[in-house]
């Protein structure tokens, strides 16, 4: 089946009523594993758009670093929830939560079925399951722990958090400043742990009906697709991507700037090692990174899994992932 010259007849759109049900299709994956050009296949047929679960992609001028789609891919269908803030600009897990949901009432309001598509955990969980009501983050503390771990290392930062949430740093990699910061910051605005709020959460809310497809790839052949992208950023302008953000002022302790690849490449730029260290340290901390993913995923309920073959197309994968979705949305009511 040729995805890419589907019949206007097959375009299928929610059914009145199948909309009350609230239907949702969340694609997830490790980084590389195909997932953007997969859902690209996937809105056309359902006449939709692409909502990013990417916590990178939400940062204006930070494209090629981050796989943003292609202007091509944006122009055939829409991809919202990218470009959000400056990278100097403070974003999280709640901000995109109520974005999110805007723009699935907006769908469904158009009669359309949302499409999430990110490799972003925590963003999908939330949005699915709820948002965990810790207390509110304060800036000025928060900018205080950054100093912290700028003044003392990051590793005496995840060892403050050890001593008063081990459950929480159990689960946490030490160079995850974003939430070893996040963590220390609930703990001393209220006393609790946060996974003290996690646990009496529970993560329990269901406000949609989700389908959620994991696509993965056999490790060698998803590591040389990691190694592939890096040296395709980097022959088309990831460098200057980061340089002419540090010339705007983008700080390199900031949120967006210590994401893969613009970590590295700052470091580099900055004389801290060669660039044949650089691309090393890109690809190793890559390859982690695809490997933390897998382990959250795995741990979430209801995922259905995918093994794209290596010489599978986006098509093919696309054609298994739309049968996936008609036989969720007939469970749902008949369509329209």
């Amino acid at each position: 089946m040729d995805l890419m010259a589907v019949p206007a007849k097959m375009m299928r759109r929610l059914s009145e009523s199948q909309i009350p049900c609230k239907p949702v299709v969340v694609i997830v994956g490790p980084t590389a594993a195909g997932k953007s050009r997969v859902a690209v296949e996937v809105a056309k047929v359902f006449e939709t758009e692409v909502l990013t679960a990417d916590s990178r992609q939400v940062y204006r001028g930070m494209d090629v670093g981050t796989d943003k789609p292609a202007p091509e891919e944006r122009q055939a269908v829409p991809h919202r929830l990218i470009d959000l803030v400056d990278p100097g600009e403070s974003f999280n897990t709640g901000m995109y939560r109520r974005l999110a949901i805007d723009e699935i009432e907006r769908l469904y309001r158009d009669g359309r079925l949302p499409l999430v598509v990110g490799g972003t955990g925590l963003y999908v969980r939330t949005l699915l399951q709820g948002l965990c009501p810790a207390p509110q983050s304060d800036p000025m503390m928060r900018a205080a722990l950054r100093r912290e771990a700028e003044d003392q290392g990051h590793d005496r930062l995840y060892a403050r958090l050890v001593d008063v949430d081990p459950e929480t740093a159990a689960r946490l990699h030490p160079r995850d400043e974003s939430k070893v910061i996040r963590a220390l910051e609930v703990y001393q605005l209220s006393g609790r742990r946060m996974s003290a709020f996690q646990q009496e959460h529970g993560f329990a809310e269901r406000p949609f009906s989700a389908l959620v497809i994991g696509l993965n790839r056999d490790r060698p052949a998803l590591y040389r697709r990691i190694e592939e992208r890096i040296d395709w950023q980097l022959a088309h302008g990831l460098i200057e991507e980061t340089r002419q953000l540090l010339a705007q002022g983008c700080p390199r302790m900031s949120a967006a700037m210590k994401g893969l690849g613009y970590r590295q490449v700052a470091e580099h730029l900055a004389g801290e090692y060669d660039a044949a260290e650089m691309v090393r340290r890109f690809k190793r901390d890559t390859r982690h990174f695809s490997k933390r993913q897998m382990t959250w995923f795995r741990k979430e309920p209801g995922i259905q899994w995918l093994m794209v073959e290596e010489s599978e197309s986006a098509q093919h994968t696309a054609a298994k992932v739309i049968g996936q979705v008609d036989r969720f949305l007939a469970t749902l009511g008949s369509q329209g």
